[in-house]
């Protein structure tokens, strides 16, 4: 039996997400003056440019993009960012990543910045899809699913119309 593709999010109701994130990134860090994006390669990375782009839009807080590079099939091996520690210390961090499934992924990029003193520490996903194995939390989320564990979350943010589906 063939699986098929099931619409989670539209492109319209993604942008809206976006923003709504942003949003909520700018309410958490209103009095900061410097704000580090930290977005974990590939979708995460796209996720975390295009809430960058809807910060600035909307907030006069100075952020920058980091990329963080995981290898999502052996996590404990060294992550690579493309800031140095010396950029990101003693400042506010938002880690975002498109899909939280068991938390793997969010748990080994969090530890990795634990490694400096941080001001504010804090994760955003576009779906989060409860079916945690590590005991982490997306502060920002675009939308909370309950899944089977043998559905799998697709996002696409590299080309439009951007779309999140289940299969």
């Amino acid at each position: 039996m063939a699986l098929t593709k099931n619409t989670i999010l539209s492109h319209k109701e993604i942008e809206h997400k976006i923003k709504r994130i942003a949003y909520q990134i700018y309410e958490s860090n209103v009095n900061e003056t410097e704000l580090i994006i930290a977005g974990i390669e590939s979708n995460g990375y796209l996720l975390a440019k295009k809430i960058k782009s809807n910060l600035d839009k909307i907030s006069t807080i100075e952020s920058t993009l980091c990329k963080v590079k995981i290898n999502k099939l052996e996590p404990t091996a060294p992550i690579k960012t493309s800031i140095p520690k010396e950029e990101y210390t003693n400042k506010s961090i938002v880690l975002i990543d498109d899909v939280l499934n068991s938390g793997s992924t969010l748990i080994y990029g969090i530890k990795h910045f634990l490694d400096v003193p941080l001001k504010q520490f804090k994760t955003a996903v576009l779906v989060n899809r409860n079916h945690k194995k590590y005991p982490v939390k997306a502060d920002f989320k675009g939308i909370s699913l309950s899944t089977s564990l043998f559905e799998h979350v697709h996002v696409n943010l590299s080309k439009q119309p951007y779309e999140a589906y289940l299969d």
